[in-house]
């Protein structure tokens, strides 16, 4: 019996409601951390982000974060709740590609093609907690991963989450190739509702998208290569318009990557900016890298915490990334990291209110 089918055979025999699993040497649990006005948890079961607490603009505070109550309902988890999602984020077309002449095939899950890493992609497995700072000036916690060649070669990674000052989080997702050239491609799957994880749709919230272009997709949401302008489309975003205001141009709702403007010279760029005008709060998400998932959780249905029915649209994701199935468009940004050439990607989310 393999790890993890031991694993979920012990779970079998666990309360529903527990927060915390041992397995051998290995613990799953929940890990807190706190500073200032905003409190977060995690679990190292996929490196997740549980919850994120913070305050609206009369100081009511809020859990702005979709998830679960338990451990064994995020083992269970076919949405990707917060999870770290790679060991390549998004789609790969017909689950393949050619890297050094050497064509690789690999497991699909999603039809013919590969979502997130796989059926055993980086949010389905244990990581280690390496560093844990539950309060403090800057606390943090640092999850370990080693991933081992199954797509080309060993891969050794590790997940930050930091809180700052001036209600800021700071994720850093960090890989090096141990062998060989591999595709790396890590993405934060937050589900993100600034009302409140249980306080229904995103449609009348506010969004800028820093992006004058996108990257089109077929009917299996594959990347055709192109590189469209969002000028004239339902994808144009780069003056704040309300979500729902333009959602009812598309077949289901947004599910796109966006092509950043921002000069990736720079250490960060800014790529959206989120407002709730009810609370108040808004939502700035910078990063290191060329594009951003923006999704509206378009097929939700699912049931999460304090048993609150979690429905189409309920919330968004921001998933900063590389460009979906870079690895058979030449024309992307590369996705592929050497042993020489490590994979760094900073996300910085900033968090206030405004009347």
């Amino acid at each position: 019996m393999g790890k993890i089918s031991l694993f979920l055979y012990i779970l079998s025999f666990v309360a529903f409601g527990v927060s915390s699993i041992s397995l051998a040497t290995e613990e799953i649990g929940f890990y807190e951390l706190k500073r200032g006005d905003i409190s977060l948890k995690v679990t190292n079961w996929g490196a997740t982000l549980v919850s994120l607490f913070l305050p609206d603009k009369y100081g009511k505070k809020a859990d702005v974060v979709l998830g679960y109550d338990t451990v064994k309902e995020y083992m269970n988890d076919t949405t990707y709740f917060g999870a770290t999602v790679g060991r390549v984020a998004n789609r790969i077309a017909g689950a393949q590609f050619t890297l050094n002449g050497t064509h690789y095939k690999l497991v699909a899950n999603e039809g013919k093609n590969m979502l997130h890493g796989g059926p055993k992609g980086f949010s389905r497995v244990v990581w280690k907690v390496k560093k844990y700072e539950k309060e403090g000036h800057a606390p943090y916690i640092i999850f370990t991963y080693f991933s081992h060649d199954g797509f080309p070669g060993d891969l050794r990674v590790s997940v930050t989450y930091r809180l700052l000052a001036d209600n800021q989080l700071s994720i850093k997702m960090n890989a090096r190739a141990l062998s060989k050239a591999t595709p790396v491609n890590l993405a934060n799957h937050a589900y993100w509702n600034l009302g409140g994880q249980d306080s229904g749709n995103i449609l009348s919230d506010e969004i800028q998208i820093f992006a004058s272009h996108i990257t089109p997709v077929d009917s299996e949401l594959i990347p055709t290569g192109k590189i469209a302008s969002v000028k004239g489309t339902p994808y144009d975003f780069l003056k704040p318009a309300i979500i729902g205001s333009k959602i009812n141009g598309l077949p289901n709702g947004y599910d796109i990557n966006y092509v950043l403007d921002g000069d990736m010279s720079h250490k960060l760029t800014k790529a959206a900016i989120v407002y709730h005008k009810k609370s108040g709060r808004v939502m700035e998400v910078l990063t290191n890298k060329p594009g951003v998932q923006f999704y509206t959780s378009n097929f939700l249905d699912e049931k999460g915490k304090g048993g609150f029915k979690y429905q189409a649209h309920a919330a968004l994701c921001l998933e900063t990334q590389g460009f979906p199935d870079a690895v058979n468009h030449p024309n992307f940004p590369s996705t592929i990291v050497t042993p020489e050439k490590p994979y760094s990607h900073h996300m910085l989310i900033k968090f206030s209110t405004k009347d």
